[in-house]
């Protein structure tokens, strides 16, 4: 695919990035800079006290990551280092804040004037993260987005990536909707963003008032995030804060255009800028690495239930494709504003097969210990509920527990480290399967029909190929026995 198909859509186009020291943003980055390098402008926005900061953070946390080995093999170093110095502006701020607490006022002034194109990546995605801290940045952040929207002169659209699991715990085929203001999936309880955000006030100043040490602030904040969210019938404080962000965006837009991104599990790269690069540990690789390490023996998923993972690539080449079709008038953009980036719909992939697919891998490449040991690994326990799973934590777990506390009582002081460290990988492993629950045991697909309509306009364009984001080329088999757990094992093990 030749550059020169993208250049009448992002030829001289000054875009912005939130979250750029994000998984997705480095990705999006260098998809880019890989295909138009006539871009004009990238402002990315990081989290630092000041520019100098800003762009140490940026050389350090993402042009110094192996995932752009590919784009300077190709073009050389001194070349990629003065393009980066010609079109990127790492910007210091704040999405929690209204214009981002961007202190430059020249910098400020000239991001008002050029930017053409907002693409908002910045998120907290930890599903029991703080509700203060979820609220500032997943529902306020988006608002602050849209307000700096509004005071640039030529912005085209805003490109806001959600999640798909905005949607809760469905079932069936779940549609591209988009949310109302106020609306809930508890159809007994009516949401005001303002109420939760006094609800977040009050408990603040509670907890101020109990002088409660830090890891209790956090957990006590943690556990309202939860409340809330259960509430009004949301799994989790991530997908309830994230549909609360779509609302305000939706709501509050006027004539701005806005694409809504919503991928599903995202995983490792598929091909670009090369296979299996991931970084931080995400949904599924958490459960990886336990079971690869032999801390985990067991898995959840309802056998014949699906996970709906998509790869990284294919979610930054979606946000790239809803921005061409867009502001290129390729897309009627009237059939819908949301996309869901999905596989469940048109290759299905099943919780068995993942199941078998650890197996197999770990079974041919075990992982070796500090110790120097191989870690065997048999195939793991399937839970397809959580009272299956409480029942087995029943039956192996407490009452080894019981006996540890005993020997405790009988001042044996020497079980008292074994005591607190089972009691404290029991209570994990309870709240892990509860928060991952949602999307292990999940019963829904998602309906792709408006990316489907962004595909074709892709193949109109000739872009298909560059732009790639068709689930129904993967091999999972292949994938992840080839891509996705190798990578996992090299970048995050």
């Amino acid at each position: 695919m030749e550059a020169s198909n993208i250049e009448p859509f992002l030829d001289g186009k000054t875009i912005f990035i939130t979250g750029a020291t994000g998984f997705l943003a480095k990705i999006l980055v260098e998809k880019i800079l890989q295909i138009q390098p006539n871009v004009k402008k990238l402002f990315l926005l990081v989290r630092a006290a000041d520019t100098k900061s800003a762009k140490k953070r940026f050389t350090n946390e993402v042009m110094q990551t192996q995932l752009f080995s590919v784009l300077r093999e190709k073009i050389g170093a001194n070349n990629l280092n003065s393009l980066i110095e010609e079109k990127i502006f790492p910007v210091a701020g704040d999405i929690s804040f209204e214009d981002f607490g961007i202190e430059n006022s020249e910098m400020k002034d000239e991001m008002f004037r050029e930017i053409d194109i907002i693409i908002n990546s910045a998120a907290t995605t930890r599903f029991d993260e703080r509700y203060d801290i979820a609220m500032n940045i997943n529902v306020l952040g988006a608002l602050n987005v849209l307000k700096f929207a509004k005071r640039c002169e030529n912005v085209n659209i805003i490109t806001h990536v959600s999640t798909a699991y905005v949607s809760g715990e469905g079932e069936g085929v779940i549609p591209e909707k988009s949310f109302s203001l106020g609306e809930t999936l508890n159809k007994d309880t009516k949401l005001d963003i303002d109420v939760e955000r006094k609800v977040v006030e009050d408990k603040l100043k509670e907890i101020e008032a109990q002088n409660l040490t830090t890891k209790e602030v956090t957990m006590a904040m943690r556990d309202l995030g939860i409340q809330r969210a259960t509430m009004h019938g949301w799994p989790n404080t991530y997908s309830f804060t994230k549909a609360m962000g779509e609302m305000l965006l939706g709501h509050y837009k006027e004539d701005l255009q806005l694409a809504i991104i919503r991928p599903t599990i995202i995983t490792s790269t598929y091909k670009e800028p090369f296979p299996g690069w991931i970084e931080g540990v995400k949904t599924m690789d958490s459960f990886i690495l336990a079971y690869g390490k032999g801390v985990l023996k067991f898995s959840f998923g309802d056998p014949n239930s699906y996970i709906d993972a998509i790869p990284g690539d294919m979610v930054v080449n979606a946000i790239l494709a809803a921005i061409i079709a867009h502001i290129g008038n390729q897309y009627n953009s009237s059939q819908g504003f949301i996309y869901h980036i999905s596989s469940s719909r048109r290759n299905p992939l099943k919780s068995s097969d993942i199941r078998l697919f650890l197996f197999n891998y770990f079974t041919k490449n075990p992982w070796i210990n500090r110790d120097g040991k191989i870690i065997k690994v048999d195939m793991p326990t399937l839970f397809s509920s959580m009272d299956s799973f409480r029942k087995y934590i029943s039956t192996y777990y407490w009452p080894l527990l019981k006996i540890l506390e005993l020997a405790n009582l009988l001042s044996c002081r020497s079980f008292d480290k074994t005591y607190k460290d089972t009691k404290r990988k029991i209570d994990m492993a309870i709240r892990l399967a509860e928060l991952y629950k949602p999307y292990l045991l999940f019963h829904g697909s998602f309906d792709d029909a408006n990316t489907e309509g962004l595909r074709m306009a892709m193949k109109e364009c000739n872009m298909d190929d560059v732009l790639n984001f068709d689930p129904s080329c993967i091999k999972w088999e292949d994938y992840f026995m080839e891509t996705h757990l190798l990578g996992a094992v090299k970048h995050i093990f």
